[in-house]
């Protein structure tokens, strides 16, 4: 009986394939639909693995009367719902900040925006946790990759997000199209 437990045992777990892990370049595709108003859906799904994430926030550019302001929260759509990645956008940005994650170790951003300068880097304690931090004069934009997938590029991830979106939100050029869904 213990041998035909056992051999069962054994036969249901090989015959469940692992999963495959998309291991493709993030998409370079700035097309709806988007969250948080200018953030491709597709792009978020690719990096964090999560299909039909929850969302809460909204990204809002300058205008005459008010700031680049927001913040984007995306979760796990099942169990506790963990938050898996965070996009934030406000004028609280400095060289200065650039320049002191430059000197603690973090890798540079290359060139994104014009009179643009940022960083990012891992997590050494979190396997697939990334951030970046792009500044423009005092727009600053930060993506948190809190949980990404293993198996991806997880760096390259962030930064080919950021080069996505940047363009839109700290320079001020994004209009979501009339069928942005949240």
């Amino acid at each position: 009986m213990v041998t035909v437990i056992a051999v069962t045992g054994m036969s249901a777990c090989a015959g469940k394939a692992a999963e495959k892990v998309d291991t493709s370049p993030l998409s370079t595709a700035y097309a709806p639909p988007f969250i948080c108003n200018y953030v491709p859906k597709a792009a978020v799904e690719q990096m964090t693995g999560v299909r039909d994430p929850l969302i809460t926030g909204s990204l809002n550019l300058a205008a005459k009367d008010r700031p680049a302001i927001g913040a984007c929260s995306i979760f796990q759509n099942s169990g506790d719902k963990p938050s898996i990645l965070r996009i934030m956008l406000d004028t609280a940005g400095s060289r200065g900040q650039i320049d002191e994650q430059l000197r603690d170790g973090s890798k540079q951003l290359p060139a994104i925006v014009p009179d643009g300068f940022g960083y990012y880097v891992k997590d050494t304690n979190m396997e697939t946790r990334v951030g970046s931090v792009l500044v423009r004069g005092k727009v600053r934009l930060g993506i948190e990759l809190v949980r990404g997938v293993k198996g991806r590029d997880n760096e390259a991830d962030v930064v080919a997000l950021m080069k996505l979106i940047a363009p839109k939100l700290i320079m001020g050029t994004g209009t979501p199209p009339p069928d942005t869904k949240d």
